[in-house]
């Protein structure tokens, strides 16, 4: 299980979701999908797709990962996660079939999804790349479009070294025929998804073409042509609109195909994504007096954006509780931190976990100043005990974190 033990965990073909899909029946042949890989972003524009397909009264699977708090998140329809019934009944008929496969834990889950979306006849299911792309377990779909998100560097002893390589990873989720929106906005790496896509004959479209997007006071403006939209996102963190651009770009490519989605059912959908699937983790505003926030954001790009956020706050003083995982290059990360802010240093309940102790030899080493609390909501507690009504408290440094928070 990747998430718990790291690169370990990953089997690097897709010989064993064949296995497993085949034992099924095949359900992810009966699917129709659309398919989302990238570095940053893909979460979001995973479920701001789903949820525009909900307020246009389709039946929209999804498909993420990994989950906070329930195993069953990672599979919804409609928002609501598969039910634990389901997952057990789906266990004990297929035991025999899971045994002699030996699949990973991230195998069987994929199978188990494409399972509940076709039982539950979804209209589509929208599928988020798990790691990379060629040889993800969810890469064995066929889907009516695929996006790319942003392009980062994040989990590169898998990945590669550079954005280019991670790029080229990402890229094997293009399909021949089949179309492929491009939201990354890294003019370095448009030659090599135009190669890739050309030589496949996929249709390429970039998004930054095609849509201009800006943020106002929490509003976003989104151009096309000579049409401008406005709405209000619940989905608060400011990176969400790098990300808006990809998102519209595969709404347009279903309206091509024949999905009714008119403007309305597109406003009402990105108003609402957190409401009508569940999102939970990015920027999200967990109490006030004080502001307390928590995000999910976890490499140099998406820290990155989170720090500029934060200073975009008024406040008195901040405090930041923060953890991670061990395969991180924390010396690279850290500098990205503002150093005026009060660290409290806690560890995630997981083996993948940085000991809090080393952690705090990192945070030494670039002079950040901090305590430790091993326990995530302990940690939280010492935050809150310390701050004023006036201060802010940001939750993050690695999904795993925010997964353990009480109040999530």
């Amino acid at each position: 299980m990747y998430q718990r033990s790291g690169s370990k965990a990953i089997k690097k073909d897709l010989t064993n979701t064949y296995a497993l899909l085949k034992g099924l029946g095949n359900p992810h042949e009966k699917l129709k999908c659309v398919h989302i890989a990238g570095t940053n972003g893909k979460g979001t524009s995973a479920h701001s797709i789903a949820a525009v397909l909900q307020a246009a009264g389709y039946k929209a699977g999804l498909y993420t990962s990994p989950h906070l708090k329930h195993f069953t998140e990672r599979m919804r329809i409609n928002g609501q996660p598969a039910s634990e019934g389901f997952v057990v009944r789906f266990v004990n008929e297929n035991k025999s079939l899971i045994e002699t496969v030996q699949p990973s834990f991230f195998e069987v889950t994929v199978a188990m999804a494409f399972q509940c979306f076709h039982e539950q006849q979804v209209d589509i299911a929208v599928v988020e790349v798990g790691l990379g792309g060629t040889l993800d377990s969810t890469n064995v779909i066929t889907p009516l479009v695929s996006l790319i998100t942003q392009i980062g560097f994040d989990h590169q002893e898998l990945l590669g070294d550079t954005l280019e390589q991670i790029a080229s990873e990402k890229a094997g989720i293009i399909k021949k025929g089949i179309p492929v929106v491009i939201g990354d906005n890294h003019d370095e790496l448009r030659g090599l998804f135009q190669r890739k896509a050309d030589s496949i004959n996929s249709p390429i479209e970039f998004a930054s073409d095609s849509y201009q997007v800006s943020a106002l006071n929490n509003k976003v403006s989104v151009t096309s042509g000579t049409i401008e939209v406005t709405f209000d996102p619940d989905i608060k963190g400011a990176y969400y609109k790098n990300n808006l651009a990809g998102t519209l770009g595969v709404i347009d490519q279903l309206q091509h195909l024949g999905y009714d989605i008119g403007d309305d059912y597109i406003i009402r959908g990105l108003s609402n994504v957190t409401e009508l699937t569940g999102l939970k983790g990015r920027w999200q505003i967990l109490g006030d007096k004080p502001l307390t926030i928590c995000d999910v954001g976890h490499n140099e790009d998406g820290l990155e954006s989170i720090v500029r956020q934060l200073k975009e706050l008024e406040f008195d003083k901040l405090f930041i509780v923060f953890g991670g995982v061990n395969d991180k290059p924390w010396d690279d990360l850290l500098p990205l931190l503002p150093k005026e802010a009060n660290y409290v240093l806690c560890q995630p309940n997981i083996p993948r976990a940085i000991a809090v102790a080393d952690l705090a030899q990192h945070f030494k080493k670039h002079e950040l100043n901090h305590t430790i609390k091993e326990d995530v909501n302990e940690a939280i507690a010492v935050a809150k005990s310390q701050a004023s009504e006036k201060d802010v408290i940001f939750i993050g440094g690695s999904t795993f974190v925010v997964a353990e928070i009480n109040d999530l």
